[in-house]
């Protein structure tokens, strides 16, 4: 138990430490030192993560730092918790945030301030091990606020361009709406349970009876503050707008740490949310809104990045709309596999963007298949995962999803199979045309050096053999994650999938057939593109209704910011210039005036001054004697 304890504070203490080495010394140190600092540390804790998990037990350890609230009958310790759901987030961060470290010390070593980022980087790390290793709320609120900083810190890290400290500033506003309703479920969890530990409030919550307005109430709230973290609709503008941030930023916040940390908060509460079925319906509906979003957004974009943005988006909306119809062990095995094949793609896209200069735009690329042929060989595998082509992990992932949302809501499963088409689509024409066809820039293609390459392959082996961690019985698989996962997440054991083998079948096939057909209309298409013309102004209404983010911005624009910035002007126009600058005037007027006054009376002369006091003392003893 000792043992457990030690290394379960190890775990977000190395990056921690790696904040204080490399932020103190980022002055002295060198880029490959600071990165190599900062990558060890993250290694370090994985080897720890791994370490617990290996010797698990199958039983929920809490970890007792110290004593933090104690106010009245408010008792909230610092507290760890480690069990089978905690263990396995470690394993996603520390992993793939290994490799993305790793990645970035290639990439980002002729920036002036790479100290800096990896002491940022280090900090996220540290921020979301927080957040999945809390044993209560609070705990984790803490994380969740920690990565929400450290998102605005990376995503503007390049504040000198004015775009890019609005995306910074984009991210932390729309997160903030979201964590409103996590601070309000908080309270009111508290008010009714009388406590924050999330032992305490699933067992307490899980004798109450099935929609009661508490637990609706709480649950509806909770899914608010996911909304904003996980990207989903409405408050999904500000994760294509992060794209502003470094590549390996991109790779870190969209594929395993801080846009997954809704999916999490939703599995750990998923007793309360098995007793809320009026939530379980918004969240499955927001999901699928959320997926079919986002993969129509992604049909026209053509910054290469901003393409995998929007996948991001449309991915998440399938893991909550999994949480929708109570498939959790769907949904984090989704998170798994995405963590795989989206770090994979975002480090992939920074290779092709490194190898050309800092071009992101797809219409200057084409015909890097040759020059690149890591990265294209590695961006071809994420491609077909994402995809959902057997037999890689993305297959299974997304197959379990599909086959619970169709035992749930046949009307959802065709959305999402749907948006599986659409997904195919946008990412083999950014496939295509990036690596096939002509080239169509003016630099010079080279591939990226192997500190860059070298995670690239690791995370495409994963993402072509992930697919047997939770392998279904139709395969001969166990199930193993939702076996796993069951010990932790009290919804996960609840979980039952009433199909027939040639009913999965079935779906697997269909879903399957359709995607290949995707992918070769979309190489009719794009296979052998060498020029591209056309200008997006000459295309069809409905097609540049859907490249302008069906004017979600610009909607959010004409409710929020401009009337907003519309009062705030004329409130400091009032406020300023009619109200405080005459106040702090007039009384600089007065102090001045008064000193002009005073002044007369320093004349200098010795009798004048004695005279004064005189008279001082003479008044003094008269109010002294009459008001006895």
């Amino acid at each position: 138990m000792v043992k457990t304890d030690l290394l379960a504070m190890l775990v977000p203490a190395l990056p921690l430490l790696g904040v204080l080495v490399t932020g103190f010394g980022r002055r002295r140190l060198s880029a490959y030192a600071a990165g190599g600092i900062a990558t060890a540390m993250v290694a370090l804790s994985f080897i720890v993560s791994l370490v617990l998990f290996l010797g698990h037990d199958a039983q929920t350890h809490i970890v007792h730092l110290f004593s933090w609230i104690h106010v009245g009958a408010m008792d909230i310790p610092f507290a760890l918790q480690i069990d089978a759901l905690s263990l396995w987030m470690m394993l996603i961060v520390t992993g793939i945030g290994t490799l993305i470290h790793l990645y970035s010390i290639g990439y980002m070593h002729d920036d002036p301030r790479v100290a800096t980022f990896f002491a940022q980087l280090n900090l996220f790390t540290f921020s979301m091990l927080l957040l999945v290793m809390g044993a209560n709320f609070l705990v984790t609120f803490i994380g969740w606020e920690g990565v929400g900083m450290c998102s605005y810190l990376l995503i503007g890290f390049w504040y000198t361009n004015p775009d890019f400290n609005y995306a910074g500033r984009k991210a932390f506003v729309m997160n903030r709406i979201g964590d409103i309703g996590m601070v309000l479920a908080m309270a009111l969890m508290f008010y009714q349970f009388g406590t924050l530990n999330y032992v305490d409030v699933m067992q307490q919550g899980g004798g109450m009876s099935s929609g009661n307005p508490l637990l609706v109430t709480a649950t509806l709230l909770l899914f608010l503050g996911a909304t904003g973290k996980s990207a989903q609709l409405p408050l999904l503008t500000w994760l294509p707008d992060a794209m502003a941030g470094p590549t390996p930023v991109s790779a870190l916040i969209h594929a395993a740490t801080m846009v997954t940390a809704g999916i999490f908060l939703v599995v750990r509460s998923s007793v309360l949310f098995e007793l809320a079925p009026y939530t379980q319906d918004v969240v499955l509906w927001v999901g699928v809104a959320t997926a079919l979003f986002g993969a129509t957004v992604g049909l026209f974009q053509n910054d290469i990045k901003k393409v995998l943005a929007y996948s991001t988006v449309s991915q998440l909306g399938y893991m909550f709309a999994a949480l929708g119809v109570g498939a959790y062990s769907a949904g984090m095995f989704h998170v798994t596999t995405h963590a795989f094949f989206k770090a994979l793609l975002f480090l992939g896209a920074g290779s092709v963007i490194h190898a050309l200069g800092g071009e992101q735009d797809i219409r200057k690329m084409g015909g890097l298949k040759n020059s690149t042929k890591t990265t294209y060989i590695t961006f071809l595998v994420a491609s077909l995962a994402i995809a959902g082509i057997p037999p890689l992990s993305g297959f299974f992932s997304k197959d379990g999803i599909l086959a619970s949302t169709f035992a749930e809501s046949p009307a959802a499963y065709a959305v999402l199979v749907f948006a599986a088409m659409l997904t195919a689509f946008y990412m083999f024409r950014l496939l295509f045309l990036t690596f096939f066809g002509s080239y169509r820039g003016n630099a010079h293609p080279h591939e990226s050096p192997k500190v860059m390459t070298v995670p690239l392959v690791v995370l495409a082996i994963l993402s072509a053999i992930g697919g047997v961690l939770n392998l279904p019985h139709v395969f001969g698989g166990h199930l193993w994650l939702q076996s796993f996962l069951a010990s932790a997440a009290e919804g996960i054991g609840m979980e039952h999938l009433e199909l027939s083998a040639g009913t999965e079948w079935a779906l697997m096939a269909l879903s399957t057939v359709l995607v290949l057909l995707t992918i070769w209309y979309t190489w009719t298409l794009f296979g052998k593109k060498t020029t591209l013309d056309g200008d997006p102004a000459d295309m069809p209404f409905l097609k540049r209704l859907i490249a302008k983010r069906w004017m979600l911005d610009d909607l959010y624009a004409a409710l929020f910011e401009k009337p907003y910035s519309w009062l705030s002007r004329n409130l400091f126009s009032i406020g300023e210039g009619k109200i405080a600058v005459p106040l702090t005037a007039g009384a600089g007027r007065t102090a001045l005036g008064l000193g002009e006054w005073l002044r007369k009376f320093q004349t200098g002369d010795t009798s004048f001054y004695l005279y004064g006091m005189i008279v001082g003392v003479v008044v003094f003893l008269i109010i002294t004697l009459y008001g006895a």
